[in-house]
């Protein structure tokens, strides 16, 4: 069962990226401009929502975190939760930090 999603091996992976991404996320609090804290507070809201939703299930698949946040993000969006470039800036701020986990 080592392929599987609620393997340790699984886990330990997606707590690295948990951590990480928080980090990263926390850092912009102490090094970042306004606009940047706006989004990365923004982005964090919803990254701290998906992952307990997925620590509830035992699922630690990066792929299917990655689906719930854009899924997460799309439904913000539809309701003008962020606009214009805000919005493009959550997204874009979401897909280098989920980058990482590809690596």
């Amino acid at each position: 069962m080592s392929g599987s999603v609620n393997s340790d091996a699984a886990k330990q992976t997606f707590d690295e990226f948990v951590d990480s991404t928080q980090e990263y996320l926390d850092s912009v609090v102490v090094d970042g401009s306004d606009q940047e804290l706006f989004i990365a507070s923004y982005l964090t809201g919803h990254f701290s929502l998906v992952t307990s939703n997925a620590l509830a299930l035992d699922d630690y698949s990066l792929a299917t975190l990655n689906s719930y946040m854009l899924t997460s993000l799309e439904k913000a969006y539809a309701n003008n939760e962020v606009e214009g470039q805000d919005q493009a800036q959550v997204s874009a701020l979401w897909g280098k930090l989920f980058a990482k986990a590809e690596r």
